[in-house]
């Protein structure tokens, strides 16, 4: 038997035997103070001999044994309802840590996962390159595909420190009025020239857009967003990377052909750690932090982020900003 479900158990033992000694207790106080109300009766009774008085006082006695039955009950019930509420509330306190502790576990089997996948890749290209004479083409293309495997390895790693920074509030963010068309642009043509010229990722960036950012953190957002897309699109990509400006509203869009995410996900996704929950999903590469750091960085900016469905298929995100 697991530790959680022997835990279970004691405790509702334990709350079950502290219940049953409650409700006797209260049975019994109840009891003592309908006879200690009795025997005054009785003495009144005895001691009194004008029988107005002596009605007065036996009814005096009735009353006074109903009001402390309430008082006792009444009491009882509140102290019930709080015991129940904090055990309510442990319980739920409970079922957080272990869903946290579950989510952390993933995170650490993805995340080893993810640094020796690259890693391993790296190694075997260098050994390759190392061990046999090849072509100046296929050194070039060795050569690239370490390149980008490094490269997929920075990026992971700077999302694990970018996430530890913004828990311990260590960044502070400084918003600036930026061209964002332009910098959209050209963090999309730095990390993405490949998939942008196989016509993978087609783009609708209108010009001179400005918005107030912070500089440093923006590409974050970008980056996250179209990494999501493409870790859970098809072979055959068609992802849509859309900055328009509506009055004083700025939508960044991303759009692709992928998995789409399930209406009792749409909240979750944004959550630490965790990840989509079907089969397809967790087989794909990831550690839950993606989302979460974008709906992060969008909240500090006074925007927002939400996921619709995509039509047909897929997940279409969406950023509001106020334009500047």
């Amino acid at each position: 038997m697991k530790a959680r479900s022997r835990t279970i158990i004691i405790l509702g033992l334990l709350f079950g035997y502290i219940l049953l000694q409650f409700l006797w207790w209260e049975v019994l106080l109840v009891k003592q103070t309908g006879q200690i109300i009795d025997l005054k009766q009785k003495i009144s009774e005895l001691t009194l001999t004008n029988d107005s008085e002596l009605i007065r006082e036996i009814n005096f006695l009735h009353q006074k044994k109903k009001m402390q039955v309430i008082m006792v009950v009444g009491e009882g019930t509140i102290f019930l309802l709080l015991l129940l509420f904090g055990i309510y509330k442990i319980k739920q306190a409970q079922d957080k840590e272990t869903a946290l502790n579950n989510q952390q576990k993933n995170f650490f089997l993805s995340i080893t996962h993810e640094l020796k996948t690259p890693i391993a890749a790296t190694k075997l290209q260098l050994q390759t390159l190392q061990k046999q004479k090849l072509s100046e083409i296929t050194q070039q293309e060795l050569i690239a595909n370490a390149l980008t495997e490094t490269e997929r390895l920075n990026s992971l790693i700077d999302n694990v420190l970018l996430a530890s920074r913004l828990d311990a509030g260590e960044f502070i963010f400084k918003l600036e009025k930026q061209n964002i068309s332009e910098l959209t642009l050209k963090i999309l043509n730095r990390y993405y020239k490949k998939e942008i010229d196989k016509g993978e990722l087609k783009l609708k960036i209108q010009e001179n857009i400005f918005a107030e950012i912070d500089v440093t953190i923006f590409p974050s957002i970008i980056t996250n967003l179209v990494d999501n897309a493409i870790k859970y699109s098809p072979e055959q990509k068609e992802i849509l990377i859309d900055l328009l400006e509506e009055k004083s509203n700025i939508l960044l869009r991303v759009k692709d052909n992928g998995l789409g995410v399930s209406d009792s996900d749409k909240e979750k996704i944004f959550t630490k750690f965790y990840r989509a929950g079907n089969e397809s999903t967790r087989n794909s590469k990831g550690t839950g932090l993606g989302l979460y750091i974008v709906k992060y960085i969008v909240k500090n900016h006074n925007a927002s982020v939400t996921v619709k469905n995509n039509l047909p298929i897929g997940s279409n995100f969406e950023i509001h900003f106020n334009a500047s």
